[in-house]
């Protein structure tokens, strides 16, 4: 009876896995890829030297540079669940990948699931025909079963005794179907417009809504093509925006799958793919920068073009900088303040600088707080992954933090003290009143992170929170009588 079964267990053909968009929802030449230019940002000939050599020398180039957490690689829950049933019936299970032999290894190691690993190597990319040929003089012509994802698996699929068709491309599955045996097809990662409404960020464009302060400031609100201007800014500052937002996710991978919460962002979870996001960030550039040549002054296309090099030198280099990532992000902040002096060709003055660096100081500090806070209450005592702070840094950005806070109502309540902005309101006394508003959402703005309660970019947290809603309406309502 033994022998018997010994002998069904060696008619089974082994089952044959493959890596890329199979097994792991990504792909690792794009992983490498983004790893080694957010280390190595200036590493482009370094790229074009390994290109020379075929792919399998640029794979191989990437593997040895970049240093990927395979533990924390987004893995397919359902091929998983397949391979462990598989394994436990006793079946042989094989890894077989375009992927670098060293990555593909690693990865076999972490998961400990595999008998056997076959992967680029030695010049050779071992994909489509490639891979086929290895398999069939292994396992011989219909001797093992394939899953796969893309059209490069089409050749393997052909001669594989059975084919499983995972997440795949477009028209892959009807073309597998003509050329292989499908068993079964899982497709467990549908995309979808809710993930990709997700990558965007579109509840961040709220921040987008400083373009208009200069509006106000300038007592413009009620002219009709000034407020379109204002629209047309808005919605350009905003696909430009979003354009970083993925950007800085992709690049942002290994750090965020850290992350408690980031882990779960679209690409970061694998439910988006890299591809598509890099494409997307040429496409939403092209928009937004695009119509605003067309729609708005040119100053409004270069403050955008100013933003956009800030926000990427910001994702490569400067947001590990210690000090140098909170200062950016107060300029990042200001920068929709400058792109609505441009937009509305109006005055920018020195109070409305003063007062935005300051502000916006002390909101890039509250964000930086939250994020050592939630380190802190995790135990980690170590440097924050991506960033330039310890968790023991916490009570010097707080101090920093609500001082920058308080020179802003500063710089308000010399503004009111000015002369020239009596020309400007009826009343200008009245202004006074806002100090002590501003300084109350201030206070509270720290409070609530200090206790832990602050879970969103500050700005988005003022557009959404009833308080900072009201407060806002009476800062308004002040300037209103004022005027």
């Amino acid at each position: 009876m033994a022998l018997t079964q010994g002998k069904l267990l060696e008619a089974v053909p082994p089952l044959v896995v493959d890596l890329d968009g199979t097994l792991l929802r990504s792909d690792l030449l794009l992983e490498t890829f983004l790893a080694y230019i957010r280390k190595t940002p200036t590493g482009v000939f370094s790229l074009i030297g390994w290109l020379a050599e075929g792919k399998a020398g640029l794979k191989e180039g990437l593997a040895l540079a970049t240093d990927l957490d395979v533990s924390v690689l987004p893995y397919d829950p359902q091929v998983l669940a397949l391979i462990q049933a598989e394994r436990l019936s006793g079946r042989t299970i094989v890894l077989a990948t375009a992927s670098h032999r060293l990555l593909a290894e690693g990865i076999a190691a972490h998961l400990g699931l595999f008998d056997r690993v076959y992967a680029t190597e030695a010049g050779l990319n071992l994909s489509a025909k490639h891979k086929r040929d290895l398999l069939v003089k292994a396992f011989g012509e219909g001797g093992f079963d394939y899953l796969g994802n893309s059209s490069d698996d089409l050749a393997v699929w052909k001669s594989a005794r059975e084919a499983v068709v995972v997440n795949p491309d477009a028209g892959v599955e009807r073309r597998a179907r003509q050329t292989a045996r499908v068993t079964q097809v899982i497709d467990s990662n549908p995309p979808s417009l809710r993930l990709w409404l997700k990558a965007l960020r579109l509840h961040q464009w709220a921040k987008n809504l400083l373009i208009f302060v200069p509006l106000l400031a300038a007592h413009l609100l009620g002219q009709p093509q000034q407020l379109l201007n204002g629209l047309f800014a808005f919605l350009c500052f905003g696909v430009c925006a979003s354009s970083v937002y993925v950007l800085n996710d992709l690049l942002d991978l290994n750090d965020d799958r850290h992350h408690r919460t980031k882990r779960n962002r679209p690409f970061a979870s694998g439910r988006l793919r890299i591809g598509h996001g890099l494409l997307a960030v040429p496409l939403l550039l092209t928009l937004a920068f695009g119509s605003a040549a067309m729609l708005l002054p040119w100053q409004f296309s270069a403050v955008l073009a100013a933003y956009y090099l800030l926000t990427l030198a910001y994702s490569l280099y400067l947001k590990r900088q210690m000090t140098v990532d909170v200062i950016v992000l107060a300029m990042l902040y200001t920068a929709r303040i400058i792109a609505g002096v441009a937009a509305f060709s109006v005055p920018l003055t020195f109070w409305i600088l003063a007062f935005s660096m300051f502000i916006f100081l002390s909101l890039a500090l509250v964000k930086r707080y939250a994020e050592l806070r939630e380190a802190r209450s995790r135990d980690v005592q170590a440097m924050t992954r991506g960033r330039g702070y310890y968790p023991g840094d916490l009570d010097m950005i707080a101090s920093l933090g609500a001082a920058s806070g308080y020179l802003a109502v500063m710089v308000l309540a010399l503004y009111i003290h000015d002369g020239a902005t009596a020309s400007l309101y009826s009343l200008p006394h009245v202004i006074w009143l806002a100090c002590p508003l501003l300084l109350f959402w201030i206070t509270r703005v720290w409070m609530l992170t200090h206790r832990g309660q602050m879970n969103d970019d500050p700005v988005v947290f003022a557009i959404r929170d009833r308080v900072s809603q009201v407060i806002g309406v009476l800062f308004g309502l002040v300037f209103w009588i004022a005027a």
